[in-house]
């Protein structure tokens, strides 16, 4: 195998492919990345059994082939090279790397115990990747880590016909997210369970493009397979095979009381207040109307804190409490100006979510914006001390 490529081209498929490499492989060839270069067409592959990853570039391809390295020292070796094209050559059971003045020799993994990549699912339809890569990521944030737990680690994606939902929680917080898609039948419904980080990390590195197919294996080829490509790469993950949560029937239906915050200086007044909030202590909000007191510490030999911040607030004062990672967390999610929280009572969960700017049209009167229906970010409180 012999080929010449433009550096970054190909530093950006193998950095990209790399990071779905496994970090202890269970078998040494699974530390490889796969080289193929067949016409002017170079694909770089990575594979684990649950994940798989394929970037395509573009080539000059003097004798085609394929050969197997180890992913993670060629990833640090093409980030690193000159700006210069670069000519890679498999000479027997070494591959030459060659850019301007610098030159590595690699050797190769055995490419016939290498197993096969996952066919890709059929598709099911589009969405655009920017708001993909948004939804995701307001949603995964509130996935479990615990792996001996794995119906909490995963990402429920629903489909029914034009509008996708997806869902996430470790039992502390929940978050669901809605957004509208293109399927590519109508009526189409299905339910699945996605390994949260791979979910994010690939919704995340496929905005290339301004589109990503999204594909569901079907009957008996390719059980359990979700596929996402966008413009020359693509992946698939193995799908979870647990119950998730029946999470509809805990999200709150109506709301006793409500505050408009502003998100940013509402953000930066939790950050400063929970510096002195020792771990697993809560973050103490006293709302009233006009404004809100947090508070973290108390104890005489630990530090003390509390800042007001002006809030719109509906209902009986309230003081409630909350793990103050996890509300940032929903903060930094909602991605609009204001947010909306709606309570129950302070023993509750309190529902977070995004609002629009009101009108400001004629001289009607300012009033708190209706709650975005695509984000929600459920919270549970923490029991204050008395």
């Amino acid at each position: 195998m012999k080929f010449r490529v433009a550096r970054e081209v190909l530093a950006d498929a193998v950095a990209w492919t790399a990071r779905s490499l496994p970090p202890r492989p269970s078998v040494p060839v699974l530390a490889g990345i796969l080289l193929e270069a067949d016409g002017n067409q170079l694909s770089v592959s990575g594979f684990d059994y649950e994940v798989s990853a394929r970037a395509e570039v573009d080539v000059q391809t003097s004798e085609n082939g394929r050969v197997l390295v180890p992913g993670r020292l060629l990833a640090e070796i093409t980030r690193a090279l000159p700006p210069h094209p670069v000519e890679i050559t498999a000479e027997g059971p070494r591959l030459a790397i060659t850019c301007s003045n610098a030159r590595f020799s690699l050797p190769t993994l055995p490419v016939e115990d290498y197993p096969s990549l996952p066919s890709m699912p059929s598709a099911a339809g589009i969405v655009e990747s920017d708001v993909f890569a948004e939804a995701v990521a307001q949603v995964a944030v509130a996935a479990g880590r615990d792996d001996t737990l794995p119906m909490l680690t995963g990402v429920r994606l629903e489909i029914e016909d034009d509008l996708i939902t997806l869902a996430a929680t470790d039992r502390y917080r929940l978050a669901v997210r809605e957004f509208a898609w293109r399927p590519e039948t109508s009526g189409l419904s299905a339910a699945v369970l996605v390994p949260a980080r791979t979910l994010a990390e690939a919704a995340k590195t496929l905005t290339s493009g301004p589109e990503i197919t999204l594909s569901l294996s079907s009957g008996s080829s390719g059980e359990g397979i979700l596929g996402l490509s966008g413009k020359d790469r693509r992946t698939t993950t193995r799908l979870l095979d647990a119950e998730f949560v029946k999470y509809r029937a805990i999200m709150p239906n109506d709301s006793l009381a409500n505050a408009t915050l502003p998100v940013g200086l509402f953000t930066d007044a939790a950050k400063r207040v929970a510096l002195v909030a020792e771990r697993g202590t809560p973050l103490r909000c006293e709302f009233t109307p006009g404004q809100v007191t947090l508070r973290a510490g108390g104890s005489d030999d630990e530090g003390q804190a509390e800042e007001r911040c002006d809030v719109d607030f509906d209902g009986e004062p309230l003081t409630i409490g909350f793990n103050p990672t996890f509300l940032l967390d929903g903060l930094a999610a909602v991605h609009t100006d204001r947010a909306r929280m709606d309570f129950t009572s302070p023993l509750k969960p309190a529902v977070l979510s995004g609002v629009d700017e009101p009108s400001t049209d004629g001289d009607a009167p300012a009033a708190p914006a209706a709650p975005q229906g695509s984000y929600r970010y459920l919270i549970m409180p923490v029991r204050l001390p008395g």
